[in-house]
């Protein structure tokens, strides 16, 4: 099946492309960029894409899809359709489920049930047995399975011993360490440690609980020389933390979430459990830090932490409700309106951010506009204005605060694995 997509603008910072042009497809393989004879116009299914950028693949490093164990809330495949919907053609699945995904069956499990989907999907690994913080999981079997990095995500890995034996191990494969950087003494709050939370009631987390481990994981990636990634980072002090490190050559990367450089602790006056997550919704001055962090490259991507949870869940009393919203529909979106929009980044950097950096950081290849290769394409409109309406959307799961939000800049369609998602339909391109 030939396809052409017309009047796009291919943007790749890494091959140094940001032009209009058009790209012929055969059979899900790109056989010619640039301008097209009519015979090759007329034979193809043609797609005028006019104010579109085409990127390589955006790839969410930090996605929960529930499976194995509940799958009331997500699968991998309703998880693969939300993250195609949202513009992504590849994803990586945090090891939190039941089982945990400590063992080659669970990673190979996995694999298996996405293979023939159109999204990547990348298992992380467990770095303990069970998450449980005691013994160290089987690294080299669950790297030979599939799995490109480790977290006890949900958690902190509880000992800095088995951590630092774990960067070690990990680092044999160049596979990262992904932290949930929380000290589990000062975790048993509901939201941000503020004025706003005596006033509500609700007992709080303060940020020095993240800094504490961000800063022992930091001098133990100093001390090993080994990979250390901070998820979904929220606090100020912990992004001068990192800052300070890449400054002294430490290898440590970041991730922040949309709702981390968006939304602050006020929203949880309204006690809306779509506003409970971990880490928390921190203040203003920490919003401020997250979008400073990715302006000056402190913090090298951003990621959904896509959570589901029933509704039923989500009713509960916020204080007793599950942490988490989704977000893989909403990322790109959010992060047009509020970095690209506001004049934070630039749509190069917003590539790096979303496609290029998460692959590095996991040691994954990275697409290219290459005669002759096999497509791994997203496909955007900055300027397009919409509405978000969580009901239409493929996760399972319906916990977004971000429901009626108008925002600017919209995933067109996804093309990866000689499969394409346009117009809210999959198609075969061989």
């Amino acid at each position: 099946m030939n396809i052409v997509l017309k009047d796009v603008i291919i943007l790749h910072p890494e091959q140094k492309l940001n032009e209009k042009t058009d790209i012929l497809l055969e059979d899900g393989i790109i056989k010619k960029i640039g301008s097209l004879s009519e015979n090759e116009i007329k034979n193809s299914e043609v797609y005028n894409l006019e104010g579109n950028y085409v990127t390589p693949g955006f790839f969410d490093m930090h996605v929960h899809l529930r499976e194995p164990g509940r799958e009331d809330k997500e699968t991998v495949i309703t998880g693969c359709n939300s993250a195609a919907a949202g513009g992504f053609t590849g994803i990586a699945c945090m090891p939190n489920t039941d089982p945990t995904i400590d063992t080659a069956e669970v990673v190979t499990s996995i694999i298996i049930k996405s293979k023939n989907h159109l999204v990547d999907v990348h298992p992380i690994g467990a770095v303990s047995v069970g998450r449980k913080g005691e013994s160290l999981a089987p690294i080299a079997e669950l790297v030979e399975a599939g799995a490109v990095g480790f977290s006890d995500d949900g958690v902190a890995v509880k000992s800095a011993s088995l951590l630092r034996n774990a960067i070690e191990y990990a680092g044999m494969y160049n596979a990262p360490i992904i932290e949930h950087c929380e000290d589990p003494s000062m975790d048993d709050g509901a939201m941000n440690e503020s004025f706003t939370s005596t006033q509500l009631g609700l007992p709080g987390i303060p940020t020095v609980a993240e800094d504490l481990i961000v800063m022992r994981d930091i001098l133990i990636a100093e001390y090993t020389g080994g990979r250390v990634h901070i998820a979904h980072i929220s606090s100020k002090n912990s992004v001068d933390l990192v800052r300070q490190a890449k400054a002294k050559g430490i290898k440590v990367t970041a991730e922040v979430t949309p709702h981390h450089f968006l939304l602050n602790d006020e929203s949880v006056k309204t006690f809306d459990t779509n506003y409970k997550m971990n880490p928390p919704l921190r203040s203003k001055e920490d919003v401020e830090a997250m979008i400073e962090g990715l302006k000056d490259g402190t913090i090298d991507c951003i990621a959904s932490d896509h959570a589901p949870h029933t509704i039923e869940e989500k009713e509960m009393e916020f204080i007793y409700a599950p942490n988490g919203i989704i977000g893989l529909e909403t990322q790109l979106g959010i992060s047009l309106s509020e970095l690209y929009h506001k004049g934070h980044l630039t749509l190069e950097d917003l590539v790096y951010k979303l496609s290029i950096n998460p692959r590095k950081i996991l040691n994954l290849e990275i697409p290219k506009f290459e005669i002759g290769k096999e497509t791994n394409f997203s496909i955007f409109n900055p300027d397009t204005i919409w509405t978000v309406d969580v009901s239409k959307f493929k996760s399972k799961s319906r916990n977004s605060p971000f429901d009626k939000k108008l925002l600017t800049g919209k995933p067109t369609g996804v093309i990866n694995k000689k499969r394409m998602f346009i117009d809210d339909k999959f198609i075969n391109l061989a």
